[in-house]
């Protein structure tokens, strides 16, 4: 029988290193939208401007992970699905968000068994947020 390791810190906030770097993965994740190409699909999605998405994914995540929960406080629950519903969202798009995400992750130092756990977490999330087929 193999016992699952305990992770370091009481919270993924903690464990990843608090806000400054959950800002810097926000940030990150934003920038690789606009400037790979292999994220087109995923970033047409998000209009000519990614100031508030990049500000509402701080928020949102800060949460998330266990820390200050600005996004709720703001606009209370966050209701995923139903605020994407206005948008697009297939297969491409999800596996695109998810890899964005990935590399946003490996880029800003994210702990690698604290990454894989997230990006299992952000696949479930981000195909319950599908509303298309493809």
């Amino acid at each position: 029988m193999q016992i699952e390791e305990k992770p370091p810190f009481d919270t993924p906030y903690e464990w990843i290193g608090g806000e400054e770097k959950v800002q810097q993965l926000a940030a990150r994740f934003y920038d690789l939208m606009d400037l790979e190409p292999g994220y087109k699909e995923l970033r047409a999605a998000h209009g000519s401007t990614l100031d508030d998405a990049r500000q509402k994914l701080f928020w949102f995540l800060c949460g998330w992970l266990g820390g200050p929960d600005y996004y709720q406080e703001r606009f209370g629950h966050p209701r995923l699905r139903m605020r994407h519903m206005p948008f697009s969202i297939g297969i491409q798009e999800r596996d695109q968000w998810v890899a964005c995400m990935d590399q946003a992750m490996g880029e800003t130092g994210v702990p690698e068994a604290l990454r894989t756990r997230l990006k299992a977490s952000f696949m479930n999330t981000a195909d319950w947020m599908r509303n298309r087929g493809v």
